[in-house]
C-alpha cells in the first residue's frame, strides 16, 4: 500500500490534480510534505444588505464568490494535514469566523503561531453596522523545532496593496491572493526542492509562486473551472487563453 502511495506522489509532483482533497490527500504518504499553504473555503458571515450603491456592490461580489467562501471546511482534514507533513509547517488563509477553531486546533498541538495579514488600501466600502473588509487573515503554525529562513524582507507579518484586481482579471478567481505575498511566505519557510501542498488550490497562486521560486508543489482543486485555469496558469496561460507574463519571464530565462 505504501508503494502505491509513493507512486501517486511521484506521479503528481508539480501538477494540479482535479478531485476531492478530502479523499485525494489520503494518497499522500505520511511525513512527505514540507509545507502546506492553502486558502480554505471561507465560512461566510452575513451583515445584511444595504440599499445603497456600496451595499449592492458588496452583495454582488459575495454572490460571485459564494462557491468558494460560503461552506467553510470539515476540520477533520486538519488531521490529514498533520499526517502528511514532515513537521507542522502550515499557512491557512481563513475568514475571521474560522480563526478561533483553527487556532485552538494547532495551539493544542503545541505549535508556535503568527497571525499574518493582507491590508487592502481600497476595500469595498461598507455600512450597516459593520467594519470595513480591509484585512484578510493568514494563520501560520509551526512546530517549535521548525526553523525559518533568514532575510529581513521575508519576515514582515503584513502586506499592503490594493485589492488584487490585476490577478482577478487574469485568472477570474474572486478571492485570489497577491502572488508576491505568497512568494514571500514560501521563501521564508522553504528551501529549493522542498514540497508545498495546496489542497484547496483555486486558481493556482500557491503553485505558481512555488514554481517561480524553485519549490516542488502539489495542488488539489475540485472545481473543474478553477482546475482548468490553475493548470493553464502554471503553464503560462491566463484564463482567457493568453500568454502570461510568467511565461515570458520563463522564456527569457532560457
Amino acid at each position: 500500500m505504501e508503494n502505491i502511495k509513493n507512486k501517486w506522489l511521484e506521479q503528481h509532483l508539480n501538477t494540479i490534480v482535479l478531485g476531492d482533497s478530502y479523499e485525494l490527500i489520503k494518497n499522500i504518504p505520511d511525513n512527505t510534505i514540507d509545507c502546506i499553504y492553502t486558502d480554505i473555503p471561507y465560512l461566510f458571515e452575513s451583515y445584511g444588505k444595504c440599499n445603497n450603491e456600496c451595499g449592492i456592490r458588496f452583495h454582488r461580489l459575495m454572490n460571485e464568490s459564494i462557491d468558494v467562501i460560503s461552506n467553510g471546511i470539515n476540520y477533520k482534514i486538519l488531521d490529514e494535514f498533520i499526517r502528511v507533513m514532515k513537521k507542522i509547517n502550515i499557512f491557512i488563509w481563513c475568514s475571521k469566523s474560522q480563526i478561533l477553531d483553527i487556532m485552538n486546533y494547532f495551539t493544542n498541538k503545541g505549535c508556535r503561531y503568527e497571525i499574518l495579514v493582507w491590508c487592502k488600501t481600497n476595500p469595498v466600502p461598507l455600512a450597516n453596522n459593520s467594519w470595513l473588509s480591509d484585512i484578510e487573515y493568514c494563520l501560520y503554525f509551526r512546530e517549535k523545532n521548525v526553523r525559518v529562513n533568514d532575510g529581513i524582507k521575508l519576515k514582515s507579518k503584513f502586506y499592503i496593496s490594493q485589492i488584487n484586481k490585476a490577478d482577478k482579471e487574469l485568472y477570474k478567481h474572486p478571492t485570489i491572493k497577491p502572488i508576491k505575498q505568497v512568494e514571500q511566505h514560501l521563501k521564508h519557510v522553504l528551501k529549493s526542492g522542498e514540497i508545498v501542498l495546496d489542497p484547496f488550490c483555486g486558481s493556482g497562486t500557491t503553485c505558481e509562486a512555488a514554481k517561480i521560486n524553485g519549490f516542488d508543489f502539489i495542488g488539489i482543486e475540485n472545481n473543474t473551472k478553477w482546475h482548468k485555469i490553475a493548470v493553464g496558469r502554471i503553464n503560462g496561460i491566463t484564463a482567457d487563453g493568453q500568454t502570461s507574463i510568467f511565461t515570458d519571464f520563463e522564456e527569457l530565462g532560457k
